[in-house]
């Protein structure tokens, strides 16, 4: 589609920008409603609505896989990485080996 924009006059042009405007929002709005659409049904095979995919607390996530455990506390893991845990200090000062924790 081409249009002769120097052919047009400023009224014209004007109504052009409108309609176009126009066009714009009516495709976005299109488009959002299909994404809402979309994420509704990824959501469903999950097994939840997507108002409860939206309204999950944020899950806090390791930075890396645990390379080491607590020996009296399996639960408590590190991964090697950023400040040591109490309890690998605690361990390391009752004379354990960094080792004697790996998992």
């Amino acid at each position: 589609m081409d249009i002769d924009l120097d052919m047009l006059s400023h009224d014209e042009l004007k109504k052009l920008k409108s309609d176009v405007e126009r066009a714009i929002n009516t495709v976005d709005a299109r488009r959002k409603a299909e994404a809402k659409r979309a994420a509704e049904q990824a959501a469903k095979e999950f097994g939840f609505s997507l108002e409860e995919v939206l309204n999950a607390p944020p899950v806090k996530g390791s930075k890396g896989a645990p390379k080491f455990a607590n020996p009296a506390d399996p639960s408590q893991t590190w991964t090697g990485r950023g400040r040591k845990p109490n309890w690998v200090n605690e361990a390391l000062a009752a004379g354990k080996a960094l080792d004697d924790l790996a998992i």
